[in-house]
């Protein structure tokens, strides 16, 4: 293999591609990047047998090939050459020349033939989505997802579409979060996709509305990002039926600024650490949130206003679960809806439902 290339896009695709790459493995090869050169480009694959990253560049070949390089290295290296261009060149023993400007490496390499085969998805359904909604949808849920695998279909994010809208939920056991939003889509379809894919996929995607594109497979999904592929196998398992979970209708509203409630709420949680984990005491009455939290360490409280319909209540909640919910609520005002002391408080933006988190209460002391 024999390659000259711009430096910036190899360093560009190089990082992106690294975060596919599998960090410890019992083959070597899934430890490297996969480069392959035909025609006038470079491709590369980070690939850890559960979750790829690919990525197509231009570049001059000189002489075609393919070869397997170890990713921290050939990272650390390319991001530290001098020039703007890259020269590439590998020999039949895989030592692999790296010259940029006057600067001059000589790695190992491993044949290309040990490397895994990526997934494809080439009967898989179609979606398109702007890569800005897919990145708001993402992010609205993905906060939500179970961070242990006592039931592993919980460590993703479900995606279900039927009759034109698309929904994304996520569950962990204490809380709910739901996203959803009408889509150009005939198709009805359910899949369940890693959390760590997603968290992934969040770095590729823009706030722009350029299109993000979906093929979804019976194992596997590809999602193609501005250039990039990631391609990541779906989880199996039977999800939460997590619409019984959903309290039906409200004894009380309260509509309030999301950034006053989520600044009383970090004030409030200043006396909570890891191992004094009391509970947030939120009491809603006469148009007034009061939010207060005794722990050893001491006691904090603090009042802002809201509109409230309905019931005064009383309740508990675990301070972090709240917070993560206001922060990924997107909007200046959040309505809170509850059932009761002990029944999950439904938080949604103020008209509407595109988006609903579930935060379970906490049982007080009396």
């Amino acid at each position: 293999m024999h390659i000259l290339c711009d430096k910036q896009a190899l360093i560009d695709a190089v990082g992106n591609v690294q975060r596919g790459v599998s960090g410890k493995s019992t083959l070597p090869a899934l430890e490297g990047i996969l480069l392959r050169a035909t025609g006038s480009s470079l491709f590369l694959a980070g690939y850890d047998l559960e979750m790829g990253i690919t990525k197509t560049i231009e570049a001059q070949v000189n002489e075609p090939g393919e070869i397997v390089l170890t990713a921290r290295l050939f990272g650390d290296i390319v991001r530290r050459l001098p020039g703007e261009d890259v020269t590439l060149s590998s020999d039949d023993k895989y030592n692999t020349l790296i010259r940029s400007g006057m600067t001059e490496f000589t790695i190992m390499g491993i044949s290309a033939g040990e490397y895994p085969e990526l997934p494809s998805v080439s009967d898989g359904v179609g979606l398109t989505l702007p890569q800005n909604l897919l990145r708001s949808m993402i992010r609205q849920t993905l906060f939500a997802v179970a961070q242990t695998d006592a039931r592993p279909v919980h460590t993703g994010v479900q995606f279900e579409l039927e009759e034109g809208v698309l929904r994304l939920v996520a569950v962990d056991g204490t809380r709910l979060a739901m996203r959803k939003e009408e889509v150009k889509s005939g198709e009805t379809m359910q899949f369940v996709v890693p959390g760590k894919t997603l968290s992934e996929v969040l770095k590729l995607l823009s706030d722009e509305d350029t299109p993000a594109a979906l093929a979804v497979g019976r194992r596997h999904i590809v999602l193609e990002i501005g250039g990039y592929a990631v391609i990541s196998r779906l989880l199996d398992g039977e999800f939460l039926p997590y619409r019984k979970a959903i309290p039906q209708g409200s004894t009380t509203t309260i509509k309030v600024g999301t950034r006053s409630l989520m600044d009383a709420v970090e004030r409030a949680s200043l006396v909570i650490n890891d191992r004094l984990k009391s509970p947030l005491v939120c009491r809603f009455q006469d148009g007034q949130i009061h939010v207060s939290c005794t722990t050893p360490l001491g006691s904090a409280s603090d009042v802002i206003g809201a509109s409230i319909e309905g019931n005064e209540e009383e309740m508990g909640f675990n301070s972090r679960f709240l917070l993560d919910a206001l922060k990924n609520a997107e909007t200046d005002e959040v309505r809170l809806e509850l059932s009761g002391p002990l029944s999950p408080m439904k938080m949604l933006p103020l008209e509407g439902d595109s988006f609903l988190f579930l935060v379970l209460p906490v049982r007080l002391k009396k």
